[in-house]
């Protein structure tokens, strides 16, 4: 089984190539270009390392979210992309999932945090069952004191994802020596951990036009568009009342 994944979901872009269960090709970039200048180059540079083209990919891994709406959008084209061309099945996998197997072996509960800017973050936890993650709290765009509030009392917790610089004070103020930061070297997504997912469940891989991101709150835009439609209905109801005063 040959895969290949890319992550363009958070502020470090990466793509994986994993054949037959082994890592061939595992490529981390945050070197102040954007992920559009990056990820296609890091591809083809990881299919050549491995001695791949596309079509011999068996399946195209996007990271789908939650994470950067323009981020999580490109990483989805471009697997789009590229399986619709060589005519190959897609995974979609959540970048929170992801996350949470930079923590293989814990004896606690992964808990990602992403920055999500407007006092919230994307949220999850999970515990490792057999080598892969099992969802303990689910997915969601939470304030952060609401999502440690949620989480058990008896358990220790690692904290993975870009919100933990943000973020770690806070959470190590409400929760003390029970909560674990992940280094550096452990606090940001990688591609491979991706490919191992779509790897375990196949039955869940799709045709390129099913593919869509995984967004747990609107974009800002959508939102700004909702909150002027809603201050224009605000309007003409209060000159509705007045005009029938």
């Amino acid at each position: 089984m040959k895969l290949l994944a890319i992550d363009t979901s958070g502020p470090v872009a990466g793509c994986a190539v994993m054949v037959d269960g082994r890592v061939t090709r595992l490529t981390a970039m945050d070197c102040g270009l954007t992920h559009s200048e990056t990820i296609m180059p890091a591809v083809d540079e990881a299919l050549a390392a491995s001695g791949l083209t596309c079509r011999d990919i068996d399946c195209f891994v996007a990271v789908a979210g939650p994470g950067s709406f323009t981020g999580v959008r490109l990483g989805v084209c471009a697997v789009k992309g590229l399986a619709h061309a060589v005519g190959k099945p897609c995974a979609r996998i959540s970048s929170l999932e992801t996350l949470s197997m930079n923590y293989y072996g814990f004896d606690g509960l992964c808990c990602p945090i992403l920055d999500a800017r407007r006092g919230q973050v994307y949220c999850a936890a999970y515990e490792m069952v057999d080598g892969l993650p099992r969802e303990v709290i689910p997915p969601d765009a939470r304030a952060l004191t609401d999502f440690l509030e949620m989480l058990p009392t008896d358990r220790r917790l690692a904290f993975v994802g870009d919100g933990v610089p943000v973020h770690g004070d806070r959470v190590r103020d409400m929760l003390g020596t029970r909560a674990v930061l992940a280094p550096v070297n452990l606090m940001h997504l990688r591609a491979d951990a991706a490919c191992a997912l779509a790897a375990a469940h196949p039955e869940d891989w799709m045709p390129p036009h099913r593919l869509t991101p995984i967004y747990l709150r609107a974009p800002q835009a959508e939102r700004e568009r909702r909150a002027g439609r809603d201050h224009t209905r605000s309007l003409k109801r209060q000159k509705e009342e007045e005009r029938q005063r």
